[in-house]
């Protein structure tokens, strides 16, 4: 495949699965080639849930050297991955045991412990402007010293996951600046982590790698890797390693005049800032702060977004569950997702609302039970079926959105006139078609693979095959199909509703 082309190799990890995809820009348009798709599994060991940093480096390295057999002369390698984790690296370059998993129950009580103890609420919200979420790098690495962790003791340095894939390609380590921002450990006004949160819990500036920017390159492929993939000194370029930032770049908007929810496992609601805004009412509300590209902002808040449709609907296959599709019953295993939330809007809307955020749904046993413990103890009608409790995911999802975005109207100095939703969610149309209809805006639904489009875009701009973000937009506008949905439902019927969720979910 010897041609005049630029290629990009962008490795998109999410919490639940992982690709590689070889991207190129034709003729104006983004080209994009899924090379690999694999499972990214929690392993659950001695107590605790890790996430195999090896087998995740085994299958970017096999999709390189698919890369490598074809002949393909790439430009340069970016990689995205999910925030907070990290990997410890100890004095002999060696990594020392698979890195924990944000959702390892040993930070469930030591954020509270932590800031009672160590340093008060409002003095990390002012350093940093990040959500409080027990699983923060801070509070993991709190948990992790009062526990007396091994790997943290004898670490020579902390790298962040995707910072960590490119160290095992480079031997080059690095702080990426948007993944290093949702440590709830990095000053927005500095640029850089903070002295005085990192002595909290006995780490120093130098546990960590030299801080970049996205469209840093931060060296070439090891000769080891050469060996292995068939391919030359190729440059690893750090890109918004936090999967949001690159899905926030690859907002295919016409100006700043928007809002974006990325929609998948999470949902993340925000803004682009050109500041970090920090004050009373974002402290107050748990709004973040995270890097985002050319010095921008990413004002957001995290919504527990379709986890807790992923959990139920693997619960019910495990069940042995069933649906009625076209008058047969029909094992939940093979129905296929635009099925099951088809059965979903026969419900009624509204019987049963949940607070998505509320810590009942953060990693319970059984989410089914969950959901219907919180709809006992609100008085409400419990949810049985699979399309009652999808129903009752959906609304308050939307519901959960129409709070989020009031407040982004807030907090913006301009007009919030449309709402992209972007990421894996952006396909299910019933719940864009709610979130029109609860937050009464606009609502363009699409690219579906973001992420994946951010990193490679942010891969060409620091080629000079772009010029700046807007220019990247412009590409993508012109390279995907957005599809419109307008507030279409029952505004009397929504505002009711909203009460509703409010009262319950104080």
């Amino acid at each position: 495949m010897k041609d005049n082309k630029k290629y990009f190799f962008a490795v998109d990890l999410g919490a639940t699965s992982g690709r590689t995809i070889l991207g190129t820009l034709v003729d104006g348009r983004l080209e994009q080639e899924e090379l690999t798709r694999f499972p990214n599994n929690l392993i659950e060991t001695g107590g605790h849930f890790y996430w195999d940093i090896y087998a995740l480096y085994f299958e970017m390295i096999k999709g390189l050297q698919i890369v490598g057999k074809r002949g393909v002369d790439i430009t340069s390698i970016g990689i995205d991955t999910w925030g907070v984790d990290f990997v410890f690296v100890g004095e002999d370059g060696a990594l020392l045991r698979n890195p924990m998993a944000y959702r390892d129950p040993h930070t469930f009580e030591r954020m509270e412990e932590y800031l009672n103890h160590v340093a008060d609420r409002k003095t990390v919200y002012d350093i940093t402007g990040i959500q409080f979420m027990n699983f923060n790098s801070l509070f993991q690495l709190y948990a992790m010293q009062q526990a007396g962790n091994s790997a943290l003791k004898h670490c020579q340095k902390i790298l962040f996951i995707p910072d960590a894939l490119s160290w095992m390609l480079t031997g080059e380590a690095v702080c990426e600046y948007t993944i290093a921002s949702t440590s709830q450990m990095l000053d927005p006004r500095t640029g850089d982590l903070s002295e005085r949160l990192l002595k909290s819990v006995g780490l120093t500036r130098e546990h960590f790698g030299r801080m970049v920017l996205p469209g840093t390159q931060i060296g070439v492929l090891t000769e080891e890797v050469q060996k292995m993939t068939g391919l030359g000194a190729v440059p690893v370029i750090a890109v918004a390693g936090h999967d949001t930032a690159s899905a926030v770049a690859a907002v295919p908007a016409k100006n700043e005049q928007f809002a974006y929810l990325s929609s998948g496992t999470w949902s993340l609601m925000g803004i682009e800032t050109k500041e970090a805004v920090i004050n009373e009412r974002s402290y107050e509300l748990n709004f973040t702060n995270e890097g985002g590209v050319e010095g921008t902002t990413r004002f957001l808040k995290n919504i527990c977004g379709m986890w807790l449709y992923e959990r139920c609907r693997k619960e019910w296959i495990s069940r042995g569950e069933r649906l009625e599709v076209k008058g047969e019953s029909v094992p939940l295993s093979e129905v296929s997702h635009p099925e099951l939330q088809g059965s979903a809007m026969q419900v009624e809307p509204f019987r049963s609302i949940i607070n998505p955020d509320d810590k009942a749904f953060a990693n319970p046993p059984s989410m089914i039970e969950a959901i219907q413990q919180y709809c006992r103890e609100t008085g409400q009608q419990v949810p049985e079926t699979p399309a009652e409790l999808c129903r009752c995911i959906f609304d308050s999802l939307a519901l959960r959105y129409r709070q989020v975005f009031q407040w982004l109207k807030e907090f913006s100095n301009f007009d919030l006139q449309i709402l992209h939703i972007i990421g894996g969610g952006s396909l299910n149309k019933y719940l864009n078609q709610f979130t029109a209809d609860a937050c009464g805006v606009e609502v363009l639904a699409g690219p579906q693979e973001c992420t994946a489009i951010g990193n490679i875009m942010l891969q060409a701009k620091a080629a000079g095959v772009v010029g700046d973000i807007w220019q990247m937009r412009r590409i993508i506008a012109d390279s995907v199909e957005m599809v419109p949905y307008h507030p279409a439902g029952d505004k009397a019927a929504w505002d009711q509703a909203y009460k509703r969720y409010l009262e319950i979910a104080k």
